[in-house]
């Protein structure tokens, strides 16, 4: 969940995570549907299909125990050489480095380390020479997170100061642009008096690309923006969707769907579901 999400979002969620699946084979055996709603919100949903696919390969390879080994939990799905470092190091204190956003800048500054696997080589290298793992992952991403910040470094208040390379230096942070892409969003309801009896029909996303394996109605990704004011204008890290609800008279034909009582829909991607908030009140 901490992988490009901040931890204030995800205290909450996680132990909501853990009271819905709190052992290795309750997620394995859990359908996929059940896990996107409980991942609902936290974006990134392909996370979640890594994780409940992390868990039935351990159930298969490794008998429901989670592994113990670096490289075998380098291969469960999702889980990447910096993940890897940071299971092995805090949970079992092996000697494997974290290499986050926040750790490869303060590796950046200090040693002038800008290629991948100079800094790679230098946090080996440290975490090796470090009595705890665990605490030196640790310390390494809070100096990057608290003191060491992307626009604006602390400096004067870092304990590195001294020997860093980068001390005191004018930082000149990367600006990047939000792509702007258009959605055309129809949607189809269902109303027979009864608020509670209301449905809509949703089809399921392609696995690959944005929104993958989640619910929403049927989009069109070839609408032209023109003059027209977008309903909803949804961000996203880096790009920024404009999307335009529509109610159809009929599904369309060739979307393969199911009809969902509005009181008890799947997961839908946060912009869907902001976009259907919008267009259902009006």
């Amino acid at each position: 969940m901490l992988q490009q999400t901040q931890v204030v979002t995800v205290l909450p969620r996680y132990a909501a995570w853990l009271a819905a699946f709190p052992t290795i084979t309750a997620l394995a055996e859990a359908d996929e549907d059940e896990v996107m709603k409980a991942w609902e919100g936290l974006g990134y949903y392909r996370r979640a299909r890594y994780a409940h696919a992390a868990a039935k390969q351990i159930m298969v390879q490794h008998g429901g125990v989670f592994p113990r080994a670096f490289d075998d939990i380098l291969a469960l799905p999702g889980i990447g050489r910096s993940t890897a470092g940071a299971i092995a190091s805090f949970a079992f204190g092996d000697a494997y480095p974290v290499l986050d956003g926040n750790v490869q800048r303060v590796l950046h500054r200090y040693f002038g380390a800008s290629k991948n696997q100079q800094q790679w080589q230098q946090a080996e290298t440290m975490i090796k020479q470090s009595k705890s793992p665990a605490l030196w992952n640790q310390a390494m991403m809070e100096l990057g997170a608290t003191c060491c910040h992307r626009s604006k470094p602390s400096c004067v208040n870092c304990p590195m100061q001294q020997q860093c390379l980068s001390a005191f230096q004018t930082i000149t942070p990367m600006v990047t642009k939000n792509k702007i892409k258009v959605r055309d969003v129809y949607w189809q309801v269902q109303c027979y008096g009864d608020p509670l009896d209301e449905k809509i029909w949703l089809v399921r996303r392609p696995n690959r690309g944005i929104w993958g394996g989640l619910w929403s109605p049927p989009i069109d990704e070839s609408y032209q923006q023109g003059e027209k004011r977008p309903t909803l204008v949804h961000t996203l890290t880096h790009r920024r969707l404009h999307l335009y609800g529509a109610c159809m008279q009929c599904p369309p034909p060739a979307a393969e769907g199911a009809w969902f009582l509005l009181t008890k829909l799947p997961a839908l991607p946060t912009g869907i579901r902001r976009l259907l908030a919008i267009m259902l009140l009006e």
